[in-house]
């Protein structure tokens, strides 16, 4: 079939079949992708055995929990954040700490604390390395935001995140921080580890049909939120991880990676109530001003306690 003959069918089947009240956005995405779907079925010559492996897999990996990983995977959240940040490009908006990626693992309602919070339970304190972190929330002109909110989540030493992974304890590496009337923020955790894709998952059958590894460098997710101020989805990378460059999500970013310092100082670790040394990062966060037509929050279907 000529494309312009596809273009007509998907017509006669999306638009010219409705009787009854029809919303025109989801009229017109179905349209779209339907059209597409069915141009590249053409093009490619699409056999119906592939056709239907290919529903199958969708439907498997929808029913596993996975398709919050393989959009990820894909690189289409990624490309989602080139187009915000295009359209903050287009209205000036050229400040502000580079967004990246939420991923699939946040969960709402961890407990909130006031200036400063210990993160982790404790029971990998002894194998893991401790962090402190710290930082101010700053607006647009560089003033500091009294009262932001820092949400912060990270995976454990076995790459794995509380909720999901179900023998972590509740909230463990999760909490809501509030900073204080000078914008600052600080919490006590450990070194997160990277992550893989389950290796026998529907994510990782796919990335193994392409050549790609699963891989995540280490990282912690933050959202930061102020009145008046866009809604900050970004992410800070473990320095020197071996997949820094390397991320399956495509989420590695240029300002989005601090320096991790090995504190030994006897009196620094003293201080810290430590008997051993220990990691520090710093890192201020910049909002951008409220722009509804440009950085709309994100609505998706995410898990809450």
């Amino acid at each position: 079939m000529k494309h312009k003959d596809i273009e007509q069918l998907a017509k006669n089947y999306i638009v010219d079949t409705a009787e009854g009240p029809v919303n025109k956005r989801v009229q017109e995405i179905t349209l779209r992708l339907l059209t597409d779907l069915m141009k590249a079925i053409e093009d490619l010559d699409i056999s119906q055995s592939e056709f239907w492996t290919g529903v199958d897999y969708f439907a498997k990996t929808g029913a596993v929990g996975e398709m919050a990983l393989l959009i990820p995977g894909l690189g289409l959240e990624r490309f989602l954040d080139i187009r915000a940040d295009e359209a903050d490009e287009r209205a000036g908006l050229l400040s502000g700490t580079p967004r990246t990626i939420e991923g699939p693992l946040y969960v709402a309602g961890a407990p909130v604390c006031e200036g400063f919070a210990r993160l982790d339970d404790g029971t990998e304190e002894a194998e893991g390395e401790i962090l402190f972190m710290d930082g101010t929330v700053f607006d647009h002109n560089g003033k500091p935001v009294p009262n932001a909110t820092v949400e912060v989540w990270h995976a454990n030493l076995k790459g794995g995140y509380s909720f999901f992974d179900t023998t972590q304890s509740e909230f463990n590496l999760r909490r809501t921080l509030i900073a204080d009337d000078q914008g600052r923020y600080s919490f006590r955790s450990i070194v997160p580890s990277g992550y893989s894709c389950p290796p026998n998952g529907q994510t990782q059958k796919l990335l193994d049909q392409l050549g790609r590894h699963g891989h995540r460098p280490a990282h912690i997710h933050f959202f930061v939120s102020a009145e008046g101020h866009a809604k900050l989805t970004t992410q800070i990378n473990i320095d020197g991880d071996p997949y820094l460059w390397d991320d399956f999500a495509f989420a590695s970013r240029e300002g989005l990676i601090p320096a991790i310092n090995k504190i030994t100082d006897p009196a620094e670790i003293q201080k810290r109530g430590l008997d051993r040394p220990f990691s520090s990062i710093h890192f201020d966060f910049q909002l951008r001003p409220a722009e509804a037509s440009v950085t709309a929050e994100v609505e998706r279907p995410r898990r809450a306690a």
